[in-house]
């Protein structure tokens, strides 16, 4: 915390005493200079403390006053007056002027040297340089670590936070790679205009632009690596990059043009690795080095929720564009194929919208109702039994459904009957109705008795409601019902028989769903 004129009086060894011009008290010292001239303004260059013995300040009120007026005309945020050689206190016009200019004015105690004055700044203005220099550091390290969780995404986020501002990523066709802010219109539009403005320059990767308006301060960086350039790093604050701004946003940009740089064979062997490290999670946890969890932005104590991607197509296409749509959110993950669909290992926390928006885009880009189901939240050693969960809820789902089929959300019949794999499904769904499914082959539309028996078991029983979802009279109803137990040779009323029956009925259509 840098040293004010106001701190600096509170310092016991020194024993300064704030005399005048208190209400300037917390301005900011920036280096203390001892001066016996009447007019040392020429040699300030402003935030000084001033320290004098008072030999040229001038004898009269007048004289003194435009002394302090020059000090705080050129900048300087205090007078130390020395009480031990000229004057054994601080003279009261000078105290006077203080007050009026608002500038403060310490006593100097006979005991202290100014150069104990000097030692005390330099020692706080060294310790706030290097505490400035710990902040880059830190916020250096928070950035890598956002690159290994995140890419790309995860870095504009954690560089826009650091800077408390806005900040974007545009590539070379002026696509919106990643941005951070509440309003990043503006700093999109610096980078496209410093894109546009590359385009027509022989030194196309040098280009860098800072510049400002009534709405901030901006500043745009190419990023680039020896063989190509690879789009621009756009930053917007409210006030202007300090020093180590600069360097946060040098380092930034060193980190994404290694990402953005990376070949194609890395990105495909780091993907190998990453699902070599999801089947090792899922298969032998105890086996997981804690080094390959971290490297993928996972700590081995957090909470994970496992989404798997269903009916995604050839196999392939898919990995990429769930991977590449994983990217686009800037947050962890873990993913590997699982027979024809993917599974991915997501942070708890944010597992369902991800899920969400990731199912959406693989949806538009493969042009096809892929379906996601959602296993319940774990810890990272046990993920094995949110993938289980992942996948019995998306085997409970009929048809498309839009948004992932969270498992939590499930009705027991559901989660009991999404367990199952699809040979005990189908002995569920036929076992004990063949007779009616032979009567239905028989007689066709004049048959029905599957879908009158469903409908009567999702209305609990009710002849009224069920005959008028079915569209048909209540004797009709009564008469198939009958025709039912005939042929099954089952009481209908029997609570038994009408869980068995409802549980195969609604294997039926999970198996209907799967093979839509």
């Amino acid at each position: 915390m840098a040293i004010t004129v106001r701190r600096l009086a509170t310092v016991p060894e020194l024993g300064l005493t704030l005399v005048a011009g208190r209400e300037g008290a917390d301005r900011i010292i920036e280096w203390a200079h001892p001066i016996e001239l009447p007019d040392p303004t020429p040699w300030l260059s402003g935030g000084e403390l001033v320290m004098t013995t008072g030999l040229e300040i001038g004898a009269g009120a007048d004289e003194q006053f435009a002394y302090l007026q020059g000090l705080a005309g050129a900048g300087c945020v205090a007078l130390a007056f020395d009480t031990g050689t000229r004057f054994d206190r601080v003279p009261d016009s000078l105290r006077a002027a203080g007050d009026a200019l608002g500038f403060p004015v310490l006593a100097v105690p006979a005991s202290t040297p100014f150069i104990a004055i000097t030692r005390a700044v330099i020692d706080e203005l060294t310790a706030d340089q290097v505490r400035a220099v710990q902040r880059v550091v830190d916020q250096q390290e928070r950035l890598v670590r956002a690159t290994l969780r995140g890419g790309v995404p995860a870095v504009v986020t954690a560089l826009g936070q650091a800077l408390a501002g806005a900040a974007a990523v545009v590539d070379v066709d002026d696509r919106v790679l990643a941005e951070y802010g509440s309003d990043t219109t503006r700093v999109v539009r610096q980078a496209r205009g410093v894109s546009e403005s590359a385009t027509r320059s022989p030194r196309r990767r040098q280009m860098s632009k800072v510049s400002a308006d009534a709405d901030g301060h901006y500043t745009v960086q190419s990023i680039a690596t020896a063989q190509d350039l690879h789009g621009y790093l756009a930053v917007g604050t409210a006030e202007p990059l300090r020093p180590a701004d600069r360097l946060l946003l040098a380092h930034a940009v060193s980190l994404i043009s290694i990402e953005l740089g990376k070949p194609a064979k890395v990105q495909s062997a780091e993907q190998r690795l990453r699902a070599v490290v999801t089947r090792t999670l899922v298969d032998a946890p105890d086996r997981m080095d804690a080094g390959l969890l971290r490297y993928f932005g996972f700590e081995p104590t957090d909470t994970v929720a496992v989404a798997v991607f269903t009916d995604i197509g050839p196999l392939l296409a898919a990995e990429r564009q769930i991977g590449a749509a994983l990217a686009a959110e800037g947050i962890p993950y873990l993913s590997a194929p699982a027979d024809a669909d993917v599974m991915v290992v997501l942070p708890a926390d944010r597992a369902r919208e991800i899920a969400t928006r990731v199912q959406e885009r693989v949806c538009a880009q493969l042009g096809r109702p892929v379906r996601c189901g959602l296993g319940g939240a774990c810890d990272v050693a046990d993920v094995s039994s949110s993938v289980q969960q992942s996948f019995s809820a998306v085997r409970a789902v009929r048809g498309d459904s839009r948004g992932p089929v969270v498992f939590a959300e499930l009705g027991t019949f559901s989660v009991l009957l999404g367990m199952q794999d699809p040979d005990a499904l189908r002995a569920i769904a036929y076992t004990g109705l063949e007779a009616l499914d032979a009567y239905d082959a028989e007689h066709g539309s004049g048959g029905r008795l599957i879908e009158t028996l469903a409908v009567y078991l999702e209305h609990n029983g009710q002849a009224e409601s069920a005959a008028a979802a079915l569209g048909i009279h209540r004797h009709t109803l009564r008469n198939r019902l009958t025709r039912i137990t005939e042929l099954t040779r089952r009481d209908l009323d029997s609570v038994h028989t009408r869980t068995e029956w409802w549980l195969a009925v609604k294997a039926r259509e999970m198996l209907d769903g799967a093979s839509s």
